[in-house]
């Protein structure tokens, strides 16, 4: 059963718009139909109620350890500011214990909000966990606040002005410190080394908008688009194939979707399951925010509100089912992106809910335990 809501939501403030022609739906591009399906997870670090942060943390690290197990690709760390639900604020101090803990997998950022911080120290923090765990790390990168203006305020270094919307010069330039080129500020072009060369992190640009695809496309980045945010991006997937630059470090257009997925033995189960994030999601629009709910409480909560499996409750697309829906889904969704990879996101109120979905994913795309192959 796939829950499909309403329209699409921008990830910033970016100027007009541009038109495009959109790829026809279920049309892929030459990468997508020479490989297999890859399959990677996005883990934002959910905070149940009745649980902790620190808890929280350690679910991610066990998730990790499985999704290892189990064949995934890549696992990435968000980062959430300022509220009660999601733990992870940091993936950058996340990255190393999540290397730590697992034996092949790629670990990364999903990702690290570039907005608040200096591209040159995002670099080094990243050069340093390449040097120490090779070719297995991604720098996943974002331009979205993620927080309320009182934490945003709070992460900034100089609290005098607002900070420049400059995004596209700090991406350019971080850009150009992990390939070791001129960074568009000739003051930086005397800048040493980065300390963990010869490795280079790979970085990838996240987004949900037509803009951000444009700025995948002109820098030559690989590119997450972020359906579980924006239900409605094949023709920016299309856009960014269409302006992609080659380069030396990725010579054509790699595009993976992270789609929100919860998987369960029976229809009924996923249904069930997926109340605790419609009611975040519901309390969260009303301007609060709280930890995950268990599923009973969500589900009277939204009965009360006349919200229980309302289509219009929210604006993003979530796909929810038994193993063979949750396939076939996946696959619809890869083939109108061309999307050569999904990127899972899953959150439950239970641990053991969140694995479990992961689980039955990895049984019904049939991946082979510790090969990465999807």
């Amino acid at each position: 059963m796939a829950v499909c809501r309403g329209g699409p939501r921008q990830d910033g403030p970016e100027g007009p718009l541009l038109s495009v022609t959109a790829m026809p739906a279920g049309e892929e591009s030459p990468a997508s139909r020479s490989a297999p399906l890859r399959l990677s997870v996005l883990d934002q670090s959910p905070i149940s109620q009745g649980s902790t942060g620190a808890q929280a943390l350690a679910n991610t690290l066990d998730l990790a350890r499985l999704a290892d197990q189990l064949g995934y690709h890549r696992y990435w760390v968000a980062e959430h500011h300022g509220t009660p639900m999601l733990a992870g604020a940091s993936p950058e101090v996340l990255v190393g214990p999540l290397a730590s803990a697992t034996a092949r997998i790629r670990v990364g950022s999903g990702g690290v909000m570039l907005p608040h911080y200096s591209p040159w120290k995002v670099a080094e923090s990243f050069s340093v966990l390449s040097g120490v765990f090779g070719d297995r790390i991604d720098l996943g990168i974002g331009r979205g606040a993620s927080a309320d203006a009182v934490h945003t305020h709070a992460l900034q270094r100089d609290r005098r002005v607002p900070a420049p919307y400059d995004f596209f010069d700090q991406l350019a330039e971080l850009v150009a410190h992990l390939d070791g080129t001129p960074p568009p500020d000739e003051r930086f072009s005397r800048l040493s080394p980065l300390p963990g060369l010869p490795a280079r992190p790979q970085p990838w640009l996240l987004g949900s908008s037509l803009q951000s695809a444009l700025w995948a496309g002109r820098l030559g980045l690989p590119y997450a688009f972020g359906d579980f945010i924006n239900p409605d991006g094949h023709e920016m997937t299309h856009l960014y194939r269409e302006s992609f630059v080659a380069s030396g470090r990725l010579p054509a257009p790699r595009v993976a979707v992270c789609v929100s997925v919860i998987c369960a033995e029976s229809e009924d189960e996923a249904a069930r399951l997926a109340a605790s994030v419609q009611m975040s999601m519901s309390v969260q629009r009303g301007g609060s925010s709280i930890p995950v709910p268990p599923p009973e409480v969500a589900l009277r909560y939204l009965e009360e509100r006349g919200a229980a499996q309302d289509a219009s409750a929210s604006p993003q697309r979530a796909v929810l089912g038994s193993p063979e829906t949750v396939r076939e889904e996946l696959e619809e969704i890869s083939s109108e992106y061309g999307a050569e990879e999904v990127i899972v996101v899953t959150i439950t109120h239970s641990h053991e809910a969140r694995r479990r979905s992961y689980e039955l994913i990895a049984e019904a795309f049939g991946l082979v335990a510790g090969s990465g192959q999807g």
